[in-house]
């Protein structure tokens, strides 16, 4: 499997769709996006702020290459197409067009995006129920990992309604392996909270008695988990031994008190270990012993699902962070996201960078990082934040405004060498209007250009009669079709 076919660091500024469409498939371990929400809206930066010059339009109807794509999800993946054309009786046109242009670029962020990575996708009320629906369809309903809130404002005032203070963040794996550091997120507990959580303390710190039993869900008799042990018979009271082998708790117990712990295969040699190691509780009173947990252990409380800090920026906090971006995110909310869901080293992109917040903080954490934004003043931004944030001058940054060639697909052969293969594929039939031709009419045609990510390989070729070659242009297949469609053609 081929890498990335683009530089760390590198960002580009052009229409997302071709560029995600000319990136390696699998290549990329983390995708933070932060699109338009469909606010009806549209944006600027105010003048005199570092984002001075940067805007873009959040307001969305329906136009010809919405058609064009609509056309194509319709053939190629009808449940995505039955979310979209159910959402214009629903909510009208606008939103119709909005999520037509999202589903398409979600399907190339699905795509690239490797097995153990993992998607964010953040947005607001306006459109996240119809957005949980794309995400289904293309990520797979099974692959939804938590509908994060967060707090952007800690009030807002609202006329005759509830005050809309929190967006939406939708997180989803590619894979049942998609990688997870939450304890690198945790947020360590209080010193009320440790005396509560470790009431009790001895030689060795706050500590607490925890279960060294477990529920017998059929567990037979005479197996060394229900053999009494010490006097202690938890299988007559339903209970059989489970002494702790994995996890963070057992990784502690052998860096801590006894080296090779997880390597002692049999529960009672376990128990036995704890019990020479002094970490198991022997009650005076009760059925059955306990294993000592020490606070020192202790790795804070888990990452959930509202998040409550940082807050946005407001009139009333904007702190050295912010630029003037219109709709700027707090690099502490990325740095949470990117610990949590990648490694060093990894590859970290933003298909909507903006102002470039994610990336900043993927260069916090040492990830790698490539950005895409349609506004040239993403350039500008990102060496300012660079310098601003982390203090990094110089840095070397690749700027492109080109369409990436993949390299993931071996090299193609001559593409006219493949007429005769398209003819008999296509049994003489045109791929744009479907006329059957003689073979001398037919011309050779790259499906998606390659001026749009486009590649020479068989299955990007296709052959189209001289009407329907010249109506298509160097524009996707998907805009032939709505055409013809339009024109009754099809």
């Amino acid at each position: 499997m081929a890498g990335p076919n683009f530089a760390n660091r590198t960002l580009w500024t052009g229409d997302n769709l071709d560029i995600l469409r000319g990136i390696n498939s699998e290549c990329v371990d983390l995708i933070y996006l932060d699109p338009p929400f469909n606010s009806n809206q549209d944006y600027s930066a105010p003048v005199g702020s570092a984002a001075a010059g940067a805007a873009f339009k959040d307001t969305w109807t329906l136009s010809d290459v919405d058609d064009a794509w609509h056309g194509m999800i319709a053939e190629s993946h009808p449940a995505l197409y039955g979310i979209i054309d159910a959402a214009r009786p629903a909510h009208g046109k606008g939103m119709k067009s909005y999520l037509i242009m999202m589903a398409v670029r979600l399907l190339e962020l699905h795509r690239v995006l490797k097995d153990t990575g993992s998607v964010y996708l953040h947005c607001d009320d306006t459109a996240s129920h119809y957005l949980k629906l794309l995400m289904d369809s293309v990520f797979g309903a099974g692959q939804f990992r938590n509908h994060l809130i967060w707090r952007r404002a800690t009030a807002h005032n609202d006329p005759r309604r509830f005050g809309r203070n929190v967006d939406h963040i939708l997180y989803y794996g590619k894979g049942q392996t998609a990688t997870w550091n939450g304890a690198e997120i945790a947020t360590p507990k209080t010193d009320d909270e440790i005396r509560k959580a470790y009431p009790q303390t001895d030689e060795r710190g706050p500590v607490r008695s925890e279960n060294l039993t477990g529920p017998l869900h059929g567990t037979s008799p005479g197996l060394p988990s229900t053999t009494p042990w010490k006097g202690y018979d938890v299988y007559a009271r339903g209970r059989c031994w489970s002494p702790p082998k994995t996890g963070a708790y057992a990784v502690y117990i052998e860096r801590h008190f006894i080296p090779g712990y997880r390597s002692i295969e049999g529960v009672q040699e376990r128990l036995d270990a704890l019990d020479d190691a002094g970490l198991i509780h022997h009650p005076t009173t009760g059925v059955w012993p306990g294993l000592k947990r020490y606070a020192a252990a202790d790795r804070g409380n888990p990452p959930q699902s509202l998040i409550l800090d940082p807050t946005g920026f407001t009139n009333f906090n904007k702190g050295s962070e912010w630029v003037g971006y219109p709709t700027q995110k707090p690099l502490a909310l990325l740095e949470r996201i990117i610990a949590a869901s990648s490694n060093p080293g990894d590859v970290v992109l933003d298909p909507f960078c903006g102002c470039a917040t994610a990336l900043v903080a993927a260069e916090k954490l040492e990830r790698q990082w490539v950005g895409i934004d349609l506004s040239p003043k993403a350039k500008d931004l990102v060496e300012l934040r660079l310098r601003n944030n982390l203090g990094l001058f110089g840095l070397q940054t690749t700027y492109r405004e080109d369409v990436p060639r993949r390299t993931d697909l071996g090299e193609a052969p001559p593409y006219r060498t493949q007429k005769h293969t398209l003819f008999g594929k296509q049994e003489g039939l045109c791929a744009g209007c479907r006329v059957m031709f003689p073979f001398r009419n037919f011309t050779i045609d790259h499906i998606i250009p390659q001026s749009r990510g486009g590649t020479d390989h068989l299955d990007n070729l296709q052959l189209l009669c001289g009407a329907c070659n010249s109506m298509k242009g160097d524009r996707p297949q998907e805009y032939l079709l709505a055409r013809l469609r339009e024109a009754g053609i099809l």
